[in-house]
């Protein structure tokens, strides 16, 4: 029985993996349980699930709760390196989750990724690490996901083709997003997202963070994308016979989140098939009016903190942004004009990462108050 750590239990991924817990009790029993925020939901969890530990981050403030909890961000590390635990699930947002990855690699645990940040901003630290600990890193995000279904866990390849749905302004121009509002980019044609992953989407810098973590996983700057609207094929690895290995599976994480905890069994996931009648269809990206991934990749060309920078920067933009401070277009011209002027550090220690995501974010939140 696989003992589990779910960090992040009460956001979205999160949840999706405890429904994993509720369809195989026999091989899964949650040991550990951390939220930001969501207290009552946190509670709800532990007396459900019973684990041995509970964490509350975004809150000092006592709860009533079946469980003794924990409070503050130390709470992250403790549950990610339990002597009870076996696998991490990382589904938090934000770069809590690299520290919290960290230390549950040095501590000999596999660790179920979901948290862009960690290979984003510090995906050299995390690999190193885990490669000198011999521990596992599993992609939730269904993209890597599917690169890594392609690769039957590790083969030799020409290229990756991530897809990307285009998000709800395919096929506008440049000029014609200049008005878009919050509510409008957080409308996702095929996923249920929280709003910052919605809104990255609509610009595709959700692809460009994508392109950073699979060079990281996959150890290749060898990396292509499509749009491909209907969201059915996940991603593609090309081969050097000219054979494209592609996996397809409804819009849904359940798939990939079950995987990961699953490996190397496939189990049935209860996810319906699609319907093989409808068509599949495949575009060109179009970086003139759509350029976050090509920053995403100006940034892992430069490398060093590049990548936190980019992060910190779109970040801290997006937020902006969902509180009506700046234009849907002013994003893109912010994360540009932090990556055209920063201070590259070749070789980033951890310290070296927060400080440069703490700098970042710390100047645009007091330039745009």
């Amino acid at each position: 029985m696989k003992r589990l750590a779910i960090l992040g239990s009460t956001g979205s991924i999160g949840r999706q993996v405890l429904d994993v817990v509720r369809r195989y009790p026999d091989r899964f029993s949650v040991a550990a349980l951390t939220a930001h925020t969501g207290a009552d939901l946190l509670c709800a969890q532990a007396a459900e699930f019973k684990p041995s530990f509970v964490g509350l981050t975004g809150s000092t403030q006592a709860i009533d709760c079946a469980v003794p909890v924990a409070y503050g961000a130390e709470a992250l590390e403790e549950a990610a390196t339990r002597d009870d635990v076996d696998t991490v699930v990382v589904s938090v947002v934000g770069m809590c989750g690299l520290k919290a990855v960290l230390a549950a690699i040095r501590a000999g645990k596999t660790i179920a990724l979901a948290n862009k940040e960690s290979l984003v901003a510090g995906g050299s630290l995390v690999m190193d690490a885990a490669k000198a600990a011999g521990v596992d890193i599993l992609p939730i995000d269904s993209e890597h996901s599917a690169v890594w279904q392609c690769l039957s866990f590790g083969k030799r390849f020409q290229k990756i083709i991530l897809t990307a749905s285009g998000g709800p302004f395919f096929g506008r121009t440049r000029d014609s997003l200049k008005n878009i509002t919050p509510e409008e980019a957080v409308k996702h044609p095929n996923w249920n997202m929280g709003a910052k992953i919605s809104v990255d989407s609509a610009t595709m810098m959700n692809k460009g963070l994508e392109i950073i973590e699979a060079a990281h996983l996959f150890h290749t700057d060898r990396i292509e994308y499509v749009i491909h609207r209907e969201s059915v094929i996940h991603s593609m690895v090309a081969f050097e016979d000219g054979t494209i290995a592609a996996q397809m599976s409804p819009p849904t994480m359940d798939i990939p989140i079950q995987l990961a905890l699953t490996y190397p069994e496939r189990l049935p996931s209860g996810t319906p098939t699609f319907d093989f009648s409808k068509p599949l269809t495949f575009h060109a990206p179009d970086e003139k009016n759509f350029p976050m991934p090509a920053l995403a990749r100006e940034s892992l060309r430069i490398g060093g903190n590049a990548p936190c920078a980019l992060n910190a920067a779109n970040e801290a933009a997006v937020g902006l942004f969902l509180k009506h401070k700046i234009g849907f277009c002013d994003i893109y011209e912010i994360v540009k004009g932090v990556l055209s002027t920063l201070s590259v550090i070749e070789k980033p220690t951890l310290q070296d990462i927060l400080n440069t995501y703490d700098e970042i974010v710390g100047k645009l939140m007091r330039d745009y108050r």
